[in-house]
């Protein structure tokens, strides 16, 4: 049996998978968390006691520590552990952050129960799970990161791919209207900290404000009009 662990703060969503779980016959249910903490606590302490899972299923917004935060623990400390990252964002938004985290694929939860249930075994077995969607932006991240043939390089990829995974974060949060003080408290940073951070997205956007900085992420497709 493939023994996974959910985590999804979302009560409706896990009782769904669950149910999808059941079905397959041959995946069981090993625990299930509503928030990052939680979902670090529950792969712990499979661990210590001999029982870590196959497969972690683990949505990106979650709350307290979100997932790609969770993500990048899970993969410090149990770096041969299969997690597969579920979203409701599109693709082109978190895809290819979590595979450069070290997930073993991304689904997004708009995908048919059958779609679901070949990634769990895929990526159980030591394997990439990996939609055609997804594919596409990888090929276009290698392209960025590699250049064209003329060498012009990362100036052909999106401004905000030159984000590092915390500024990514801090810069969502500010496009989506958040203060200084509020992002502090969601990422457990001090306004210093984030302060800096967004001055920081600023420069590497290319944008004078929050404002500029929130048209940036609709026209990018990275938040909704």
């Amino acid at each position: 049996m493939i023994k996974v662990i959910i985590c999804d703060d979302h009560v409706i969503v896990r009782q769904g998978i669950k149910q999808i779980l059941a079905d397959a016959g041959d995946i069981a249910l090993a625990g299930e968390a509503g928030n990052g903490p939680d979902a670090m606590a529950l792969v712990r302490s499979g661990a210590a006691a001999g029982r870590l899972p196959d497969v972690v299923l683990l949505d990106i917004a979650m709350p307290q520590r979100d997932g790609l935060d969770v993500l990048k623990a899970l993969k410090a400390e149990f770096p041969k552990l299969p997690v597969l990252m579920l979203s409701t964002y599109p693709d082109r938004q978190y895809a290819v952050r979590s595979l450069k985290l070290g997930a073993a694929g991304y689904l997004n939860k708009s995908a048919d129960s059958e779609q679901m249930i070949d990634a769990i075994r895929k990526v159980a077995k030591g394997r990439l799970f990996i939609t055609p969607s997804v594919a596409e932006q990888l090929a276009g991240a290698v392209r960025a990161g590699s250049g064209t043939k003329k060498g012009r390089g990362d100036d052909d990829a999106p401004l905000h791919e030159r984000l590092s995974h915390r500024e990514y974060q801090v810069f969502r949060l500010l496009a989506a209207g958040k203060s200084v003080g509020e992002i502090a408290e969601q990422l457990v940073l001090s306004p210093n900290t984030v302060s800096t951070y967004r001055a920081r997205i600023l420069e590497k956007t290319s944008v004078r404000n929050d404002v500029e900085l929130a048209l940036y992420a609709v026209r990018q497709e990275l938040m909704p009009a």
